[in-house]
């Protein structure tokens, strides 16, 4: 096993303050949040990830997301262990039912990485809450005798930490169900593990086309010349459409630039911007929370000043269980006796008829 062997690098990934120390010189405070994170949420970390950390930076982009800090500690009065309220829409183990046509399946506990922000703290990195082969069989059967729905998403955890085998299994029976539309594969490996992304997969896919993929890079350090490899295969090799997920993150990536610069590499590897989310309301959260308000003037920085298919969605999932809603600047303005008001995104104001 080698470097660009994606088990080899599942099986070396760094879970410990000792061995993280090895490679990396924490900061007095990263150090002092280590163990007692750990209280609340795994930490792991490929070699291929951790080398993308800038060293000299202790507020690398990168770093930020991956090594515990002091504000997870601390639980903020709106945070919640589950704030999409997915255990309460779970009508069979490791399946959220909630929006009418789609239903996410939750079919691997592991993750590559573990972020520091993520909505599923809760449950990733707990064996207990990986269905087993008996109950993937319930959700199939759940899937088959629920005609209204169109779309499966397989998530995790991350689905790619299955076998080939596994995978083609699923996707075979997902794609025999004559309801079905489409399945949706979400998964961070092409960010954090990109040497998952193998011909052997890329074949199996190719199987079940069509396939779409949602990935999550938050910050163009994370795209690199070995992603740009992987990623160009999939979609070449595997016929896959690629999309991407960024969560907005305080001190690392709140800024126009950095989106802009972010999305256009992403287009550029053949991968769609699709969501910038509004950071869930978790345990542990608090730092990396953007003001919406800052958010939307972010977002109006990047709307009509760059290409429209390198602008996301920006989106607020609602704590609770509401489902996603849009964040926009209002570009309507106001009715008026012959039409509507509109602001542009430079600021100027057009009125148009009805």
């Amino acid at each position: 096993m080698t470097w660009s062997d994606w088990k080899w690098q599942l099986q070396n990934r760094i879970t410990t303050c000792k061995d993280l120390e090895e490679k990396l010189t924490l900061t007095p405070e990263e150090k002092e949040s280590f163990v007692p994170a750990l209280e609340e949420f795994s930490f792991a970390v490929t070699p291929y990830y951790l080398e993308r950390i800038d060293q000299k930076n202790p507020n690398c982009p990168i770093r930020k997301q991956i090594i515990p800090r002091a504000g997870e500690l601390t639980k903020k009065p709106n945070e919640v262990e589950d704030p999409l309220a997915e255990e309460r829409y779970m009508p069979v183990k490791g399946v959220t039912h909630r929006y009418p046509d789609r239903a996410i399946w939750y079919i691997s506990h592991v993750c590559a990485v573990y972020c520091r922000f993520c909505t599923r703290k809760r449950k990733v990195s707990d064996p207990e809450e990986t269905p087993n082969r008996k109950e993937w069989e319930k959700a199939l059967e759940y899937f088959r005798t629920h005609t209204e729905l169109r779309e499966i998403i397989l998530s995790g955890g991350d689905p790619l930490t299955h076998a080939d085998s596994s995978l083609d299994y699923l996707l075979g029976e997902l794609k025999s169900i004559p309801h079905l539309n489409q399945v949706r594969i979400h998964s961070r490996h092409p960010v954090t593990m990109p040497m998952r992304l193998t011909e052997d997969l890329c074949d199996v896919f190719a199987k079940h086309f069509p396939l779409y993929m949602v990935t999550h890079f938050n910050h163009p350090n994370e795209i690199t010349d070995e992603t740009k490899m992987y990623v160009m295969r999939l979609i070449k090799k595997g016929h896959v459409s690629v999309f991407n997920q960024s969560v907005l993150l305080s001190g690392i990536n709140d800024d126009e630039k950095i989106l802009s610069e972010l999305n256009y590499k992403l287009i550029s590897i053949g991968i769609k911007p699709y969501y910038l989310h509004q950071c869930d309301e978790v345990f542990g959260s608090s730092d990396f929370v953007v003001p919406i308000e800052r958010g939307i003037e972010i977002y109006r920085k990047l709307r009509g000043f760059h290409s429209g298919i390198t602008i996301p969605n920006y989106v607020k999932d609602l704590t609770g269980g509401g489902g996603k809603v849009l964040l926009t600047p209002d570009y309507l303005q106001k009715k008026t006796k012959d039409g509507y008001l509109f602001q542009n995104y430079l600021g100027d104001e057009y009125e148009v008829g009805h």
